[in-house]
């Protein structure tokens, strides 16, 4: 799964930096072969990308280099990408975290719109026994969601069939519906 598949192209280079750069740290500081888990999910509106690793004695720190140094330079670059960024210390090991801004608009990424807020009820309804809905979805919810929508969409659509009406008929009109309110809003906010 990318970034892109969840809705978050703005983020996608930065994010594949920090993540390149985090996990660079630990191959470098920590050691090569030792056990660590990449992590990614929404922070309210923000990506919070996640390294763990089981080293509690070295610790990720911003250092100055050298113009000619061939190291030295990831947490600075992460420090400059990312929005937020810190250590969290466990029993067990470490955190290494950085959080980048998405430019969504609430942790479920759209704003409040009562079209939006019917299909979710209807989705939420469609996959009730397979992943709950809560305030703040997990990027992994957003997906399983994005697919039961789907599913539901193909279901109008068999059920257009069985009822002799044309499905791309009813596509096509649902298309320009939406198309023509993307455009009204569009033009409600340059006007702004």
């Amino acid at each position: 799964m990318t970034l892109e598949e969840w809705g978050l192209h703005s983020v996608s280079e930065a994010a594949q930096l920090c993540v390149g750069e985090l996990v660079s740290n630990v191959i470098t500081h920590v050691g090569n072969g030792i056990p660590a888990a990449l992590g990614m999910r929404m922070s309210g509106t923000c990506l919070r990308i996640e390294v763990h690793d089981p080293d509690l004695g070295s610790l990720p720190t911003v250092v100055a280099a050298d113009s000619d140094a061939e190291s030295g330079r990831g947490m600075a670059l992460v420090e400059a990408t990312a929005d937020r960024w810190g250590v969290q210390l466990h029993s067990n090991g470490k955190v290494t975290w950085c959080e980048l801004a998405t430019g969504l608009s609430s942790p479920t990424g759209h704003t409040d719109d009562p079209r939006v807020d019917r299909v979710e009820a209807l989705v939420g309804l469609y996959q009730r026994d397979r992943i709950s809905w809560n305030s703040s979805p997990s990027l992994l919810v957003v997906h399983a969601t994005t697919e039961a929508a789907v599913e539901l969409m193909a279901d109008v659509l068999h059920w257009l069939r069985a009822h002799g009406r044309d499905a791309d008929t009813a596509l096509d009109r649902a298309q320009m519906r939406f198309e023509s309110v993307l455009l009204s809003e569009g033009n409600s906010a340059g006007e702004l």
